[in-house]
């Protein structure tokens, strides 16, 4: 029919329902669904305001610029000549710029296997016992989505690096917590990191028939830590005993200060239900590089591998090659010798004034982390903090009131807490110590700016 034999009026009526208009509600509901639908998952959605843009947020604010940043651990300086060198070479070779098979660079997984080979006083093998990973983060991220389904238990120490619970939680797994001890007079006077324990007791209760995972690290962030043979063993046992992964995080495996084992070695049995977390961004001074890997028995492996294939296929193939010849060059330049004496000297360089100010702090026995207690350091009454600084524990308010008054960043360890056992830290403040030592220098004058708020 003609569009010139309709009526005026019902073109009129044709053209309105054809184009009408969404009403108020109409459009208010669609809204309602549209926000439904565009709701984040529950694994990401309603967390709080993380500690790294706390403290970001305090240092931006501060009146003292710049801050000397003692808070985040990455390096304040370069990796060696000979890393740095591998590096650019390998970017002018062509198949150093393209895909890495997914379990790695064959020169590097070779490199691993020779490198860790006398530790674990056999020969691994670099096709089925090794793989790497983009960082150690995605590697204990393959870990996880390689084991653990909705519902399964992973048991983990506090305080734990947080990236930790959000990689459990990833695949559906469900978190145990099991808190370490610090020393009782941890506020009295200065002891070695090694006297933070863990309550085995409290340990075998927390394990249940789905219980499927336990994440140890040692040497250990943000403590300091490096498990005893005898605190490895126990642990061991309890694994054996009820069929656990092991999930050991060592990253800091290249910076011990004391008797350093690997949980893997304690024997065969303990070796084939143990993966083994590495970090070349920690070995070689190079947070950013990415480079991580998991070393165990390839009935354990195998998995790793295909979870990490799903999740990103393969890592950067120049650093690869970098990281390969970092191991090969490392022991004839005397590198790894050298990385334990270098941060030794940090340590005692930056812990000094703490001695100074009569601030007991735990002396790390691995890792370049000093917890410092500061108990006796007195925050100003009616001092004004931030609302959401404000509801946290003491250590989040001494952090801003560092950042605040003296331009010292460090990071409150009660992030890395459950809010049940938030208080076993309230006290302490966790320093990076992998700075240039200029920068210690001046972290140490700023701090001594503690002196008038100490308790008297």
């Amino acid at each position: 029919m003609s569009s010139s034999l309709l009526s005026p009026l019902f073109r009129r009526q044709l053209f309105t329902s054809l184009h009408k208009v969404p009403t108020r509600r109409a459009f208010q509901s669609t809204l309602s669904i549209m926000s439904e639908k565009l709701k984040p998952a529950a694994r990401v959605a309603g967390r709080r305001q993380d500690v790294w843009s706390i403290i970001n947020e305090a240092a931006s604010a501060s009146p003292i610029q710049p801050i000397v940043n003692m808070g985040q651990g990455f390096f304040g300086y370069n990796p060696p000549d000979f890393i740095l060198s591998a590096a650019k070479s390998a970017l002018d070779r062509v198949e150093c710029n393209q895909y890495s098979p997914t379990k790695g660079r064959p020169r590097l997984l070779k490199a691993l296997a020779d490198a860790y080979s006398p530790f674990w006083g056999r020969q691994l093998d670099p096709n089925t016992e090794i793989t790497v990973t983009t960082g150690a983060n995605e590697g204990m991220l393959s870990a996880f989505m390689a084991f653990i389904e909705p519902g399964d238990e992973v048991i983990v120490f506090e305080p734990f690096f947080d990236q930790y619970i959000s990689n459990i939680e990833m695949p559906g797994g469900k978190i145990v917590y099991v808190p370490m001890h610090p020393p009782k007079e941890g506020a009295l006077k200065t002891l070695s990191a090694g006297e933070w324990t863990v309550d085995f007791d409290e340990l075998e209760k927390a394990i249940t028939p789905r219980t499927k995972m336990i994440v140890l690290n040692t040497p250990h962030n943000p403590v300091g830590k490096v498990f005893s043979r005898s605190e490895l063993e126990k642990i061991a046992e309890l694994c054996l005993k009820n069929q656990i992964i092991i999930l050991s995080d060592e990253v800091y495996d290249r910076l011990y200060y004391t008797d350093f084992t690997r949980i893997a070695t304690l024997s065969p049995e303990v070796e084939k239900i143990t993966l083994t977390v590495g970090s070349a961004g920690k070995n070689f001074y190079a947070t950013g590089w990415r480079v991580g890997w998991l070393i165990g028995p390839p009935e354990l492996i195998q998995y790793v591998s295909a979870a990490h294939t799903r999740i990103c296929y393969s890592s950067v193939s120049p650093l690869q090659e970098a990281c390969a010849i970092g191991f090969e060059e490392a022991d004839g330049h005397g590198f790894w010798e050298q990385c334990i004496a270098d941060m030794t000297a940090k340590m005692e360089r930056f812990t000094a004034v703490f001695d100074e100010l009569g601030i007991p702090y735990s002396k790390p026995e691995g890792g370049y982390f000093v917890m410092a207690n500061f108990n006796k350091v007195q925050l100003p009454e009616g001092y004004k903090f931030p609302k959401h600084v404000e509801e946290r524990p003491r250590d989040f308010k001494l952090a801003w009131f560092l950042i605040q008054e003296l331009g010292v960043a460090a990071i409150p360890p009660s992030e890395f807490y459950t809010d049940e056992n938030a208080g076993i830290v309230e006290d302490y403040l966790r320093f990076a110590v992998c700075k240039p030592d200029n920068v210690l220098e001046d972290a140490k004058e700023r701090l001594r700016g503690l002196k008038k708020y100490l308790k008297k």
